[in-house]
């Protein structure tokens, strides 16, 4: 699909707030070098029909000198390097990935429109900061997520995805039949734009647990074409790592009961165990421990389960747990050592009514404001620096990741 509108790169913010950027293209002004991160395992492949990248050397070399430099820079240089910063062979940068929805407003403006799948795909480019649409999935079978039903206007149907390995994996939804979705798990690759399938279910699911573990994706409790007991209290794994002909789901230690199949549970992985609370926000809640290792059951530690007010995700190879309060607009890390959470920063006016977080390269991107926004974090910087992305036009936020740019093969 062509590129959208070009979203404005001003934010009028008199805090500490930048221009509206997301993840890899901060202002110049407050730019944090730990962006792109160089993988120098990836090596090209010299062509007869290659543009010459520096002239005098080979491009094999010429492409380890200019992968020290900011994609951003090469971008505003010359065709032949903005090609190559998009190129399957060149160290990819990091982008923001958005699973969007029409806000109410456009569905109630255009009521004849088929919303039998109402989610669409988009990557934000941090180099042109323009919005583009995903590859589209496989058209058979037809890809059918409903986001909200006729019945329960009020309330948006959980669409379950996670980022495990730089892949967007598309875990569990609902169809309008309140069926669950997908029979196997949707995935794609960023690098090479293309989508493909995990191993099927014996049991499709939605509103269940969903995180992952070290490139090990879980899938416990939840419901469905109708509530069974076995499926609440069970506990599936499937190892992303392993090849792909010997994908499969196996059967781990069960839960007590089938508490967590009331709500669609984001599960985080954190220091080799899967963490997750039965209940969002403020209200009393219960939370439980797996030790993937161990293949059991705990129970989380009473002060975590107190701060965990809000979504939660971690960064840093999985060794950093953020939370965001939702009724307080408060951005907290978790003390490990100390069992408590440390306040990273406050700021109601962006942070209140959180609804979904995503964590990696240094940032905290955070959904918020009815899906209406989306809010970045920069926790690296000193002072804690924050600013907003703008979103399409007539588009709400369902959740974020941050993966990988998408390859550019018009480029």
């Amino acid at each position: 699909m062509a590129n959208r509108k070009r979203p404005s790169m001003a934010l009028d913010n008199s805090t500490s707030t930048t221009t509206t950027t997301p993840i890899d293209t901060t202002p110049k002004h407050c730019k944090s070098k730990n962006f792109s991160d160089i993988d120098q395992k990836h090596q090209p492949k010299d062509s007869n029909n290659e543009s010459v990248l520096l002239p005098g050397l080979p491009n094999h070399l010429a492409q380890l000198c200019l992968s020290s430099l900011h994609p951003s820079l090469l971008s505003s240089v010359c065709s032949s390097w903005r090609r190559l910063i998009y190129s399957p062979s060149f160290p990819p940068f990091f982008s923001l990935y958005a699973l969007l929805s029409p806000s109410s407003s456009s569905i109630t403006r255009n009521k004849d429109q088929d919303q039998s799948n109402s989610i669409e795909f988009f990557a934000l480019d941090p180099i042109s900061s323009m919005w583009r649409q995903l590859p589209s999935p496989p058209p058979d079978p037809p890809l059918r997520l409903l986001l909200r039903h006729p019945s329960f206007i009020s309330r948006n149907l959980p669409i379950q995805s996670l980022t495990v390995n730089n892949y967007l994996v598309l875990v569990a939804a609902t169809t309008h039949g309140f069926l669950p979705a997908l029979s196997c798990p949707l995935v794609f690759d960023p690098v090479s734009g293309q989508w493909f399938s995990g191993p099927p279910l014996s049991t499709p699911r939605r509103w269940c647990i969903t995180g992952s573990v070290n490139g090990t994706v879980y899938i416990a409790s939840g419901v469905g074409t109708h509530y069974q007991g076995d499926v609440g209290r069970s506990l599936l794994k499937w190892d992303m790592k392993k090849n792909n002909d010997e994908w499969n789901w196996e059967n781990m230690a069960t839960l007590k009961d089938g508490r967590f199949s009331r709500e669609a549970v984001e599960a985080v992985g954190y220091r080799g165990k899967l963490y997750m609370v039965n209940v969002k926000g403020n209200a009393v809640k219960q939370g439980a421990v797996y030790d993937v290792e161990m293949d059991r059951w705990e129970e989380m530690p009473e002060r975590m389960v107190t701060g965990w007010n809000g979504p939660a995700a971690v960064m840093d190879g999985e060794d950093v747990m953020y939370v965001v309060d939702e009724a307080k607009g408060v951005l907290s890390k978790y003390d490990f050592d100390i069992n408590c959470w440390e306040k990273v920063m406050e700021f109601p006016e962006h942070l209140k009514g959180a609804e979904q977080i995503a964590a990696g390269r240094g940032r905290v991107c955070v959904v918020c404001a009815n899906n209406q926004k989306i809010v970045v974090v920069d926790v690296v910087a000193r002072p804690v620096k924050l600013w907003v992305v703008d979103l399409l036009p007539e588009m709400e936020v369902v959740a974020v990741h941050i993966m990988p740019r998408m390859s550019r093969p018009e480029y």
